[in-house]
């Protein structure tokens, strides 16, 4: 069993990384921007299925596998990338499942499974995430103690803290969107939202 002290040490130091400006966290408060935070809900849905298993690879060792292939990884990473980039700008043009129409404040539906593609490969894709979990999740984990018990509860632990965040990235999303379509501004929010979208994909192919 893991004890108070090393939870005590294991959640501020997560929380940090979690709340820390990265792809991930830039996402969630772009479509919390266009589609709001009840739809961006299955984005996060994909990202945290996409960061558990990233955790749980960071403790097995299937990361140094990854690693030791960084053509095929390369590969996955600009496709993404490239993704997400059209996707901004699809969104900065005012086109697109995701750019706020000019004539209505409700953005277009996307698919619940789009959304979740996406959430899924930022997380995956992402080699700051890998580097993260390989540099701080192995030295919580006590050798002498079932292994099994541990990756439930610190992972547990590191899906609540990243859902928490990606919440708060969320809602900053939606409240920029709501003062600035106050002042009628809804290309400019969806060239705001157009440009972290495509940002977020150039920095998953390039990162």
């Amino acid at each position: 069993m893991i004890s108070y002290a090393l939870l005590a040490a294991f959640i501020p130091t997560f929380f940090f990384v979690s709340i820390t400006p990265g792809m991930c966290m830039t996402l969630s408060m772009t479509l919390g921007m266009t589609i709001g935070v009840r739809r961006t809900l299955w984005m996060m849905i994909g990202e945290l299925v996409g960061v558990g298993i990233v955790a749980i690879a960071s403790v097995i060792g299937v990361a140094a596998i990854m690693l030791n292939y960084p053509d095929v990884f390369a590969v996955f990473k600009w496709v993404g990338g490239v993704y997400l980039f059209w996707l901004g700008i699809q969104m900065w043009q005012s086109r697109g499942s995701m750019a706020i129409p000019e004539d209505s404040t409700a953005a277009r539906q996307t698919s619940r499974r789009a959304l979740a593609l996406q959430g899924f490969v930022t997380a995956i894709a992402n080699p700051k995430g890998w580097a993260f979990f390989i540099s701080l999740l192995p030295p919580f984990i006590v050798i002498d103690q079932p292994l099994g018990l541990q990756l439930i509860i610190l992972i547990s632990i590191i899906l609540l803290l990243e859902f928490t965040c990606l919440l708060i990235y969320a809602s900053g999303g939606k409240t920029l969107r709501h003062f600035l379509q106050r002042g009628a501004n809804v290309r400019m929010l969806n060239r705001i939202a157009g440009t972290l979208m495509a940002g977020v994909g150039v920095w998953l192919a390039l990162g």
